[in-house]
């Protein structure tokens, strides 16, 4: 597997290695050994899934610490932007975001450490995005920055007009009054 730095630190992009032929491909979409190798020593402990229409905007969410998550996210179906939003004060990164499309053609995934918020924007006419997390989900400290907020101008690749978005999303705080508390 081919593994690029992003500029963020910590967040990394993993392009596995894909073995095709007549009858279709084969890769590794996990094997720790490798991930530990290049940097990435979570261990994870839940998959996640979801199903998303094309305009389809999620985030960008977070969890605050002790119950903050790294994620390993990945697309099998469609094609997605997905960002990551470096939440982590001391971070030389901190307040910017950082985008890669993911797509089940390219295969690559996106390596997010603690410390991030998360989202995605579909750009396909539907996406399966799937994901491992290496913390269990918990209400309590469940974070959301608002998606469309003007201060950080994320680039979502989708009409924020024609964006579909939860209600809970779109009431979430901006990130200037955001709670975090996370550090580099």
């Amino acid at each position: 597997m081919n593994v690029i730095e992003t500029g963020f630190p910590g967040l990394l992009i993993i392009e596995p290695r894909v073995f095709e032929d007549s009858r279709g491909y084969f890769f590794e979409s996990y094997q720790e050994d490798r991930y530990r190798e290049a940097g990435i020593s979570a261990s994870f402990i839940q998959d996640n899934e979801s199903k998303s229409v094309k305009g389809v905007v999620r985030g960008l969410h977070y969890q605050l610490n002790e119950f903050a998550q790294a994620k390993l996210v990945r697309v099998i179906q469609g094609a997605v932007l997905d960002v990551a939003v470096d939440l982590r004060a001391g971070s030389p990164t901190f307040g910017k975001w950082f985008s890669v499309e993911l797509s089940a053609e390219n295969k690559k995934q996106l390596f997010i450490p603690r410390g991030f918020a998360h989202g995605f924007s579909v750009l396909s006419e539907t996406a399966i995005f799937t994901y491992k997390c290496d913390n269990f989900y918990n209400k309590e400290a469940e974070r959301s920055i608002h998606p469309f907020d003007g201060n950080l101008n994320i680039d979502w690749k989708v009409d924020e007009k024609q964006s579909i978005v939860s209600e809970k999303d779109l009431e979430a705080p901006l990130f200037v009054e955001a709670q975090m508390n996370f550090s580099f």
